[in-house]
Parts: C-alpha cells; sequence; structure tokens
C-alpha cells in the first residue's frame, strides 16, 4: 500500500503543537529519506557543537533520531545523549535505532520540550530542524536552564534566503509548509535563541535557504584574586 503525502500545513502566527503532531505523525515513516539530501547539513551541525567524549548533550526535537550516530561518535561509550521529542511516531523510531545499536547511554523521551524530564546538566544542545522549538520561547528557556555556563548550542535548519535568491525560496516556502506549523519567523529562526546566549555565529548553506547557528552559554565571571593587604 502505498503511504499517504502528508497534507501542506496552514500558516499560523505561532506554533501549533497538536498540528505539529499530526504533521509528524504522517512524515513519521517516510521521514528519514526526506532528510537524507540533508546529511551534511547535519554533520555541520554536529561538528560544530565540537562535543569531547564524556560529554552530555542533549537532542532537541531528535525526530527519529537521525542525529543520534554523529552524536554517539563524538561523546563515545563514557558519554551521554538525552533525545527529547513531542512524537511518540518520530521517537518509535529513535528507539529502534537505540535499540539496534545497543546504545547504553541514550536516554529519549517524549515530551514538549518544555516538558522534557531532562534531569541533567548538558554540556551542549542541538536544534536540527525544530523551526516550532525555536519559536517557543518557554521552549528555549527550559532546555536553556539545563546546560551547564558555556555550554555550545547549535541550530540548523531552513530560513528565507535574500531576495535575489528568489529560486532557493520556491524550494524553501514548499518544505517549510511541509515541516512547521508556522512561517513565522523564518526570515531568522535563531533570533530567541541570540536573545539568550553569549554570542551566536550564523552560518548560511544552500544559498541562504538554511543556516547554521551556533553559540554558547554565557560563563561566570572570573574571580579576581583580592590583593593581600599590607
Amino acid at each position: 500500500m502505498p503511504l499517504r503525502r502528508p497534507r501542506l500545513a496552514p500558516q499560523r502566527d505561532t506554533p501549533d503543537r497538536a498540528a505539529a503532531l499530526e504533521q509528524y505523525r504522517q512524515r513519521a515513516a517516510i521521514y528519514d529519506l526526506e532528510l537524507a539530501p540533508l546529511a551534511p547539513l547535519r554533520r555541520r551541525a554536529v561538528d560544530a557543537l565540537a562535543l569531547q567524549p564524556g560529554e552530555t548533550v542533549l537532542d532537541v526535537g531528535c525526530g527519529t533520531g537521525l542525529s543520534l550516530p554523529l552524536l554517539e561518535a563524538a561523546v563515545g561509550a563514557s558519554g551521554h545523549i538525552v533525545g527529547i521529542e513531542q512524537s511518540p511516531q518520530m521517537l518509535a523510531y529513535a528507539r529502534r535505532r537505540v535499540e539496534a545499536a545497543a546504545w547504553t547511554q541514550v536516554d529519549l523521551e517524549c515530551a514538549p520540550a518544555e516538558e522534557a524530564r531532562i534531569g541533567t546538566l548538558a554540556d551542549a544542545a542541538l536544534f536540527f530542524f525544530t523551526h516550532d522549538i525555536l519559536r517557543r520561547p518557554e521552549a528555549l528557556d527550559a532546555v536553556l536552564a539545563h546546560l551547564r555556563p558555556g555550554a555550545r548550542v547549535v541550530a540548523a535548519g531552513l530560513k528565507w534566503a535574500p531576495p535575489w535568491a528568489w529560486p532557493v525560496n520556491l524550494f524553501v516556502w514548499p518544505a517549510a509548509l511541509h515541516s512547521v506549523s508556522s512561517l513565522a519567523g523564518l526570515d531568522a529562526p535563531w533570533a530567541g535563541l541570540a536573545q539568550r546566549l553569549h554570542r551566536l555565529d550564523v552560518e548560511p548553506w544552500l544559498m541562504g535557504g538554511a543556516y547554521v547557528a551556533s553559540g554558547s552559554m554565557a560563563a561566570p565571571p572570573r574571580r579576581s584574586a583580592c590583593p593581600k593587604s599590607s
């Protein structure tokens, strides 16, 4: 029986959780195939995290777990990965991926990002193609509250290309309608992170139709040694 193509989401000013859940319920079985062409962008995003063996990383909106192999290779058996995904259909594929690889350092949480029980402080967080999450202040605040000072944060996804690259936007528009519940903020999807991080650098991809934004949590100020009184 052929798979039914998901219906495009209508435009909204703010993310709609019910619409997103239905959208990804329909896409779960074909998601890996749809995202396969974006493997280089995914690898670039994970590389930008600069993960080290033994570190803890949050995979926010982990979907079917496509980023998990890259994250696991970076943090190793001594590291820890927490995947957060609100779609039970998508997360079911991620669980199968974890079980097939026999990874014991990966925990998966089925919940919206703002409600996830993370239970740890992480060294890094990845937001890959999670536009709806990036547009929810409560989700960003909840995730960033579980990051250590100085932790690295990387987001990647679609964005509107410059006006001169209108052929690119002919791709971005249907692709975005197919994967987000709101097109609002697609000119700068990283804006919420930029307000909360110490710094954020944005690297354009696909002629400006995609991006990788890299930043970090503010580190605590250094304490200067008090001079001894004579």
